[in-house]
């Protein structure tokens, strides 16, 4: 099969760092989750079953982000020019999607709970939660290293799965420890509601981010009037417009834009020059620039009035 050379740069997306992290926490998070629905069917705890089911989404969600980050690697062809790293924003709104319909079966069930109470199992509540705690400081700490070495949306989604199940875990131990005292079985649904809370603004947070990409929106760390008026003071240059900026993923950033220039300029010393600042001032490495003038491309209204006020 022939090999497609499409672009300068590989559009692919090569992350050691986030693909041993998520390994990692993929099996730690496998072996708590069978030890979880465990305790939470022993000690009848909606709690820890609440908590299960999130953990059994972060399998899942893991699964795909794995998925994701191989699809990442793989090189662009005459049908993906881009590669395959939009995969990544798909499996991160995917995991997004779940976190949001657990949570949701969670209030149900919490509500169902709260007019029909069930009694706890206290101590196989109580281990569980603390074994959890233990776990989940751990995953918290190996992903939020991970994400200072490497930006990638599907990490910072587990990374927000597990501060969720960090809280939870606090949220069961507190939950044991009331009931233990004060004897209201009722504390082990509403803990569990406030977890199916957490989880549900983890998701909503991760759609939005995923979205946001998905949509082609400018990246919020960008201003694109800013990054246009740059490119208007570059030397030559008189007009700049239909600028586009969107995000392929993470850390893949494209741009286009339309510029007129003098006529006593040379059009590739002028791309040369807005290449050379997006790339230094803004990171941006994957941009096209189009050279134009209103008196051979029409350009309608907008045209005409650039070249009255240029005549």
């Amino acid at each position: 099969m022939k090999n497609y050379d499409y672009h300068h740069l590989d559009h692919v997306k090569e992350q050691q760092t986030s693909k041993k992290t998520l390994w990692i926490t993929l099996l730690l998070t496998l072996f708590f989750t069978i030890v979880e629905v465990a305790g939470g069917l022993i000690s009848h705890s909606l709690a820890l079953l609440s908590d299960s089911a999130h953990m059994i989404s972060d399998v899942l969600a893991l699964g795909l982000s794995m998925a994701a980050i191989y699809m990442a690697t793989r090189k662009p062809n005459r049908k993906y020019t881009f590669g395959f790293l939009r995969f990544e924003i798909i499996a991160s709104f995917l995991n997004g999607l779940a976190l949001a319909v657990i949570a949701l079966g969670i209030f149900v069930e919490g509500i169902q709970r709260m007019i029909h109470p069930v009694e706890v199992k206290l101590p196989t509540m109580l281990t569980i939660a603390v074994i959890g705690l233990i776990v989940n400081v751990v995953l918290t700490i190996v992903l939020s290293r991970s994400m200072k070495e490497e930006e990638n949306l599907n990490v910072k989604s587990a990374l927000w799965h597990f501060i969720g199940d960090l809280l939870s875990s606090v949220g069961i131990i507190v939950s044991a420890v009331l009931i233990y005292f004060t004897g209201y079985h009722f504390l082990d649904p509403l803990i569990s509601m406030v977890i199916g809370g957490i989880i549900f603004t983890g998701g909503a947070k991760i759609i939005r981010e995923s979205y946001l990409v998905l949509m082609e929106s400018v990246p919020d760390q960008f201003d694109l009037d800013a990054i246009r008026s740059d490119i208007r003071a570059l030397e030559g240059i008189n007009d700049v417009h239909e600028l586009h900026l969107w995000a392929v993923s993470t850390d893949h950033y494209s741009l286009t834009a339309h510029v007129f220039i003098r006529k006593d300029m040379q059009a590739f010393q002028v791309i040369s020059a807005i290449n050379q600042l997006l790339l230094e001032k803004y990171g941006i490495a994957h941009s096209t620039i189009q050279i134009e003038h209103p008196s051979i491309h029409d350009h309608g209204e907008y045209g005409k009035q650039f070249l009255l006020k240029h005549a």
